[in-house]
């Protein structure tokens, strides 16, 4: 029992983690997308939206993927112990994410504003 008790507790919390970073990608990022596509929202909103679908896909795969365990929970230490490493993880893969979109959003918008040789 305590194994699935671990189990759910790890994906409501990676869950929650993940939709509160896409969340503030999604609001922060649609600045920097507008910038790039000079104004053009419609275009704008389309990859913000796609950026963050990306996002939650890559991430809850990973999550799911990191579900398993062969370890066996015997004590409340061992459960948090496991628990706190793989929340470990999804937060390195969470900010190694939004790291990646931010260097993306800020070659977009360097490429941008970079004069065009006509």
């Amino acid at each position: 029992m305590s194994v699935a008790l671990c189990y759910l507790s790890y994906l409501a919390i990676s869950i929650v983690l993940t939709a509160w970073v896409a969340r503030t990608l999604y609001r922060s990022g649609r600045v920097f997308l507008l910038d790039a596509f000079h104004g053009n929202e419609p275009l704008a909103d389309s990859v913000n939206h796609l950026l963050v679908v990306g996002f939650y896909l890559i991430n809850i795969g990973y999550i799911a993927l990191a579900l398993k365990t062969s370890n066996p929970l015997a004590t409340v230490r061992e459960i948090i112990e496991l628990e706190s490493h793989k929340l470990g993880t999804v937060l390195i893969i969470l900010g190694l994410m939004h790291a990646f979109n931010i260097l993306v959003l800020t070659r977009l918008r360097s490429r941008s504003a970079a004069p065009s040789h006509a």
